[in-house]
């Protein structure tokens, strides 16, 4: 985890992420970058310098009516003392079986985040964090680009002022490569998801096609990244970016 953790202070810093007295919702789908996400926040407290509190909260999708088999997230929640929340909800029907969407990614994602944002709130939390990672970042701006025709990404992070929640990305340097060797070299309690979209989404598309060009233009998704901070899409310049420099070392 030692490299999750530089990444992850790199962006705490960057960013103003955290601070002293912070109670942080953590969104714990149960993949992979979730799981790397609690376990880098818990084991960051005790070397960054100030006090925070967390709690894991789950949305459960509930895929075929059914409840999710969460109990190894939860175990993995104990062992860190870390309070844990899964909270029942009817998305799968309502998004698969009642509205029948074409594209239900994006009405999937909205209901989550309303969920764990309310649940946040109940529990008292001033922030929420999510596991989005580097490549998640780059991903998001180049189906912006794509798809909508326009130059956007998520921002790392961003005031809800309808929740009076600061929602926060500490991962948002970190490759999903090294997410993947980190989660599986801790043995952490991966839940396989039981979307029936997953593998097949336009996020999958816009996957391929940058690990394509990435192997015939290695450093092609890390200038997309510095585009993006030289231009301070979304507030991505953070402190010490040089927007005026050619060149940066990711």
């Amino acid at each position: 985890m030692q490299k999750i953790l530089g990444y992850m202070r790199r962006a705490i810093t960057e960013y103003d992420l955290l601070s002293d007295g912070d109670k942080i919702a953590v969104g714990v789908s149960g993949g992979k970058d979730s799981l790397v996400l609690l376990r880098g926040l818990f084991l960051l407290k005790r070397f960054i310098g100030f006090e925070y509190e967390l709690i894991a909260l789950t949305a459960d999708m509930r895929f075929g009516g059914q409840p999710g088999n969460f109990e190894a997230v939860a175990e993995f929640c104990r062992e860190m003392s870390i309070p844990y929340n899964i909270i029942p909800t009817d998305i799968a029907e309502i998004v698969f079986d009642i509205r029948k969407e074409k594209n239900p990614c994006s009405l999937c994602a909205k209901m989550r985040r309303g969920i764990l944002h309310e649940a946040a709130k109940s529990a008292g939390c001033n922030k929420i964090a999510l596991g989005h990672s580097f490549d998640d970042a780059v991903e998001t701006f180049v189906m912006n680009l794509f798809m909508e025709g326009r130059l956007g990404c998520f921002s790392p992070k961003s005031y809800l002022s309808r929740r009076d929640l600061t929602l926060i990305r500490p991962l948002v340097f970190a490759p999903e490569k090294e997410i993947k060797r980190a989660a599986y070299k801790n043995n952490l309690p991966i839940v396989k998801s039981s979307c029936p979209e997953d593998g097949h989404t336009n996020r999958e598309e816009i996957k391929k096609f940058l690990a394509e060009r990435e192997r015939f233009d290695k450093g092609f998704t890390e200038r997309l990244f510095g585009a993006m901070r030289k231009a301070d899409i979304d507030r991505w310049a953070g402190k010490t970016y040089d927007k005026t420099a050619d060149e940066q070392v990711y």
